[in-house]
């Protein structure tokens, strides 16, 4: 059966995030910059927020064991937005082209439900194309669990073999391929415009 929609990821697939990106704007100092990012803000720590936990729980836990750190811990929930950079290249032009094209577009993101709400007001102009975006901090599932899979899948409205899912982490493409989807490990715009072409979507 043809493929007939593309399921996005978000995060360095459409946009790139690094905490750095934040945190370079705040540090002057790279050593204290990078041992902030290993010791303090760790990927662990953030986890949480894709998870489902507010900013204000996890905030507070942090910062009781770093009080020195309050203000720059603190940033991170007032900022979020900040430790993501423009559209990747490429990529707001495809989804443009598809959507124009009359491709169905959905996305499944871990994500923080909190701070998914500014940065899509942000970021209207790519996400107003989108038909419906799964966020794993709204669902409190994460990618690569099958549950979050599936309830995309229903969502979505659609049979898992007619859409394709395309992310930068090869254990969410292989999550995806076993719920039933096609699925793209993303490295660039123009492999991911080749495969689509390929499926003909492009």
């Amino acid at each position: 059966m043809r493929v007939a929609a593309v399921v996005f990821d978000v995060g360095n697939v459409l946009f790139p995030w690094s905490p750095r990106l934040l945190y370079e704007r705040l540090i002057d100092d790279d050593r204290a910059l990078d041992a902030f990012l290993r010791d303090i803000v760790t990927e662990a720590w953030h986890f949480q927020h894709d998870v489902g936990r507010p900013f204000a729980e996890s905030s507070a836990e942090l910062i009781a064991l770093h009080p020195e750190h309050a203000a720059l811990i603190t940033a991170w929930g007032e900022r979020f937005s900040d430790s993501i950079g423009p559209a990747l290249p490429g990529m707001a032009e495809l989804v443009t082209e598809l959507d124009e094209a009359g491709v169905p577009l959905f996305g499944i993101t871990n994500f923080s439900g909190e701070f998914w709400v500014p940065f899509r007001a942000r970021e209207r102009a790519i996400f107003d194309r989108f038909r419906d975006i799964v966020v794993s901090g709204d669902e409190r599932l994460v990618k690569p669990d099958p549950a979050i899979y599936a309830l995309a899948i229903d969502r979505f409205g659609l049979p898992a073999d007619r859409m394709i899912f395309i992310d930068d982490r090869l254990d969410n493409v292989e999550g995806a391929r076993a719920a039933g989807m096609h699925a793209h490990h993303f490295t660039g715009a123009e492999p991911l415009r080749a495969e689509l072409a390929r499926h003909g979507l492009v």
